[in-house]
């Protein structure tokens, strides 16, 4: 079918000069088509492995992976179930907390705000926090120093800068939630900026400071776990707690973050689909191209069938123009979509800047950016799938070409 004799045809009725104009619009309507479903759907892959890179990067960096919440009251022997837990199958690092739910007040300015009172050492283990800490890390926590991590959502609320002094409003302990809330002074040593809605929630003080603030004395409410397969988090927690001696409520970032990660997922195989579709319409085009070429080369198919050539040479002919004007659209398109790709943050980070409108509002998105990860795979996958659709396209126009007779053919002439 694919002999050099079809290449060459191939090629010359690409090149050849149209009489009819309207089969040359429908050509360059095809490989627009083609040039922009292939660049769309690279773009969007990349966009959404970047949003996948965050999510494992920045968000599974610093929240625990599993956690276990006392069913009980607090447990005194924190550091024997710790050693417990590092022992289980798939946990890798665990670290004890207290929570601290409560209002941040300065001056006239109230927030929410969830404090986790947690042993700097232990919960390095388990979190990349001083990676996203800005003027400090966890070890500015220092046991009785009444210390703050607070999100820079938080801070640039309450107009906080490192070195300010905050009041934190708790509930007296034991009274319910009832009752006059007692005001606790805490400084500022650290800046969380993971430029997301955990910056306008999150919190961290020392377990000790928790600990007397909630009077539980050595006691702790809850475990950070940090696991070896995150995918994996929810039957990993599970059977961590199960050898545990006494009962604890168990959380995994599955059941608080997972929504993210299969919204990615999700969004990825719809777009992958429907831009698949708008390409497979794209190639109808070159349908009606070739429909068109065939029957304004009529005469050239009689002319070549009378000297000699086989109804599969003729047929490879039509398929090699149909797939150049094909591949051509391909190349156009990955060029571009993977040119923009790799521009996508900053194009987007210069749109924002211009118009003063964010597209991604940090209270309520995970990040406040666009971000991208072009990978090569994507390329060949979009690309390769785009091709096989050309080439389907292609066959019926070429076979009805190849069954063409030259005495029907020069009858007509």
């Amino acid at each position: 079918m694919f002999r050099p004799l079809s290449l060459f045809l191939g090629w010359r009725f690409s090149r050849a000069k149209r009489r009819n104009r309207f089969i040359s619009f429908i050509s360059a309507a095809s490989i627009m088509g083609i040039a922009i479903g292939v660049g769309a759907l690279i773009l969007g892959l990349s966009a959404m492995n970047g949003f996948q890179r965050e999510l494992e990067q920045r968000i599974l960096a610093v929240i625990p992976h599993g956690q276990l919440t006392t069913a009980q009251g607090p447990v005194d022997n924190w550091r024997g179930i710790v050693a417990h837990l590092t022992s289980a199958p798939g946990i890798l690092a665990a670290s004890p907390h207290v929570p601290l739910d409560g209002l941040l007040s300065k001056g006239s300015k109230l927030k929410a705000v969830q404090l986790q009172g947690i042993e700097p050492g232990l919960e390095a283990q388990i979190s990349d926090l001083s990676a996203f800490i800005e003027g400090g890390n966890f070890n500015e926590l220092q046991p009785g120093a009444r210390q703050l991590i607070l999100g820079q959502a938080i801070a640039r609320q309450l107009e906080l800068e490192l070195g300010d002094t905050v009041s934190l409003l708790l509930p007296t302990p034991g009274s319910q939630g009832f009752g006059s809330p007692e005001r606790h002074s805490f400084t500022l040593v650290g800046i969380l900026a993971l430029g997301g809605q955990l910056d306008t929630v999150l919190g961290y003080t020392h377990l000790e400071d928790a600990q007397q603030l909630r009077e539980l004395g050595e006691g702790v409410t809850g475990f950070h776990l940090k696991v070896d397969e995150v995918l994996s988090a929810d039957a990993l927690t599970m059977n961590a707690a199960m050898a545990l001696p006494s009962p604890f409520y168990v959380d995994s970032w599955m059941r608080s973050q997972g929504n993210i990660y299969r919204d990615i997922q999700l969004v990825r195989t719809l777009m992958y689909v429907v831009l698949l579709l708008v390409m497979a319409v794209a190639s109808f085009n070159i349908v009606s191209t070739l429909v068109m070429a065939v029957n304004e080369k009529k005469g050239d198919i009689a002319i070549l069938k009378t000297m000699g050539a086989g109804p599969w040479q003729i047929r490879g002919a039509f398929v090699v123009q149909g797939m150049l004007n094909g591949v051509l659209g391909v190349v156009i398109g990955a060029l571009l979509g993977g040119l923009l790709s790799r521009q996508l943050s900053a194009l987007v980070r210069w749109y924002e800047n211009a118009s003063g409108h964010h597209l991604l509002n940090p209270e309520i998105y995970f990040i406040d950016f666009i971000p991208t990860e072009f990978h090569w795979a994507d390329l060949w996958l979009v690309t390769g799938s785009a091709l096989l659709l050309i080439f389907v396209a292609t066959l019926y126009p070429a076979w009805r070409a190849g069954r063409l007779l030259p005495s029907q053919l020069l009858g007509e002439a």
